[in-house]
């Protein structure tokens, strides 16, 4: 079990470094990205589904990790928000998701970028 946590962490790691790249390279296509989240039922309940897997995988993993305290507390975190956002309508999250691509232009993504790439670079650093 402990081993399938670490490769989810691990593979959660480089899913955000490589959304650093798309937000580095493509940050159009990131902005056009967020703008789907939540706009239908497939997109919204698998979007937040799929969160909860690196997110137990945190929790599970957190004992064995660099930094055990940070990777509970996050876990968790992600765990309560998703299971909050079940319980969100829709059309809240999807509108919500709207809103932040208005906001956040090309050149944020962009300037953002190397914080997911570090992000997803430490997760990876603290279990291997």
């Amino acid at each position: 079990m402990m081993t399938l946590a670490k490769c989810t962490v691990i593979f959660f790691g480089v899913f955000l470094i490589a959304v650093g790249f798309i937000m580095l390279f493509a940050p159009k296509k990131a902005g056009e990205i967020l703008r789907k989240a939540g706009s239908t039922n497939l997109i919204n309940y698998s979007e937040i589904t799929i969160r909860m897997i690196p997110a137990t995988a945190l929790v599970l993993y957190a004992p064995l990790s660099k930094y055990p305290d940070f990777f509970n507390t996050l876990g968790w975190f992600m765990i309560i928000t998703s299971l909050v956002l079940y319980f969100v309508p829709r059309q809240i999250h999807h509108g919500y998701s709207l809103r932040c691509a208005d906001i956040i232009k090309p050149l944020y993504f962009q300037l953002i970028s190397p914080f997911s790439m570090l992000f997803g670079a430490t997760l990876i650093y603290c279990v291997i």
